[in-house]
């Protein structure tokens, strides 16, 4: 019900890449599943919570994991829209989290969670503003994700910065 909600708000359709392809991550560090719906409107992604997922505890991956979700659902967007126009996948970069409120401590394995974002913000000069939310049946995370993506990541990253 939940993820029928965010996937009719966004509307779209599903990515023709795979995760891999849109989130400049490698195994084990791509967290996101699938892409399963995407429009101008933003993404809408799944995770699996599994005793073998990455950052997994005694209780299950703690909720602030649910940032990384966010900023990888965020990094999916971006790599879709560059994608999409004939570019390619560029490094972003998470610059801070605003408005984080999350009803658990942790997720617990078998839990289906759903991750939305949409685009509240974008400057010319490369920062980008995020309502994100992480959700299953009882679930309920939700924050603001301010992001940077540099014009020229690698001269960027070269200046030291």
């Amino acid at each position: 019900m939940i993820r029928d909600e965010m996937m009719a708000d966004i509307g779209g359709t599903a990515s023709p890449w795979p995760v891999l392809q849109l989130v400049p991550h490698d195994q084990p560090m791509s967290l996101l599943q699938q892409v399963l719906t995407v429009s101008d409107k933003g993404l809408v992604a799944g995770v699996s919570i599994e005793s073998d997922s990455p950052f997994y505890e005694s209780d299950g991956v703690p909720a602030l994991v649910a940032i990384e979700y966010m900023a990888q659902a965020v990094a999916a967007y971006a790599g879709h829209l560059a994608l999409s126009a004939g570019g390619k996948v560029e490094l972003g970069f998470l610059v801070g989290t605003r408005k984080y409120r999350s009803n658990v401590a942790f997720f617990a394995s078998g839990t289906q969670l759903t991750v939305c974002v949409k685009p509240l913000l974008k400057g010319d000069n490369g920062l980008s503003v995020f309502d994100c939310r992480v959700a299953a049946e009882g679930i309920e995370v939700s924050a603001n994700l301010n992001v940077f993506e540099p014009e020229d990541p690698a001269a960027f990253l070269a200046a030291g910065n």
